[in-house]
């Protein structure tokens, strides 16, 4: 395996914000999407991230399990593995192009501007627009579901949905905890039935372990020493950048990942 300086850098950067993500700061998971592709090419950046996930996940799990709300995922869990079968069938129908990702992408970002709407207007119209009741779990669940399984995406989803339940900082961290936990492994069978994984992927994620465990470790310290209201507004700041992000067409990104590796290797 011979990768390049600018893929270490990359890849270096997307492994400390996985854990980051998982342990600190919810929401940080789409710049990882965007550093990974930078990295690589967007399918293999699929199967490299998915083991990064699940090893901060433990991590998340172990520290923040007893503030699970049990009550949201047992609403939502059922919908995002509906969402998550859709998600499989398109793997095998469309199977692993960059036309998948160019089509669901905007979908995805267009809902999560949506829902960041709602939250917005709800501090001035009250709960008729909190999306808590039954309706606003399935679409969330079943959205989130999808665009996890097709393309890692599903972070600004969830980090909306949470945002508008009204809870401490420490549930929300416990109960997508959990939630990412569940459906991450859930989607290690479906990737390998995709070919997702390979021999190469599994070592870049091995060789980004020290990174991953550098952002679990920064965000936990960090948690404690931001405000409710700052996490507030860090949470649902990162969720509508990412769906700004989703909502770019991809040859955009992949100009500006072409400047950023002309000026490193001038």
């Amino acid at each position: 395996m011979d990768l390049t300086p600018l893929q270490w850098l990359f890849g270096g950067i997307a492994a400390l914000l996985v854990g980051m993500t998982k342990t600190g700061i919810p929401g940080l998971g789409i710049l990882v999407v965007l550093f990974l592709a930078w990295a690589f090419d967007g399918w293999n950046s699929i199967g490299i991230m998915l083991p990064m996930l699940v090893f901060a996940d433990i991590f998340a799990v172990l520290w923040y399990k007893r503030h699970a709300n049990w009550g949201i995922l047992v609403r939502l869990l059922p919908w995002v593995a509906a969402g998550m079968i859709g998600g499989a069938a398109a793997l095998r129908y469309f199977g692993q192009s960059a036309a998948t990702k160019a089509m669901v992408n905007p979908v995805i970002g267009g809902l999560v501007l949506l829902m960041a709407l709602l939250h917005l207007l709800e501090r001035q119209f009250g709960e008729k627009l909190a999306p808590r009741s039954t309706a606003g779990a399935a679409a969330a669940g079943m959205a989130a579901g999808f665009a996890t399984t097709v393309s890692n995406a599903a972070g600004p989803i969830m980090t909306m949905f949470m945002a508008a339940q009204r809870i401490s900082k420490e549930a929300f961290m416990g109960t997508i905890a959990w939630y990412f936990f569940t459906i991450n492994l859930c989607k290690v069978p479906i990737y390998a039935a995709n070919g997702l994984f390979t021999r190469e992927s599994l070592l870049i994620d091995l060789l980004a372990i020290p990174a991953i465990l550098a952002g679990v470790f920064w965000g936990k310290w960090l948690l404690p020493r931001i405000s409710q209201q700052a996490f507030d507004g860090v949470t649902v700041t990162f969720a509508i950048a990412g769906a700004i992000q989703l909502t770019i067409p991809q040859s955009a990104w992949d100009g500006v990942a072409q400047w950023g590796q002309a000026l490193f290797t001038r």
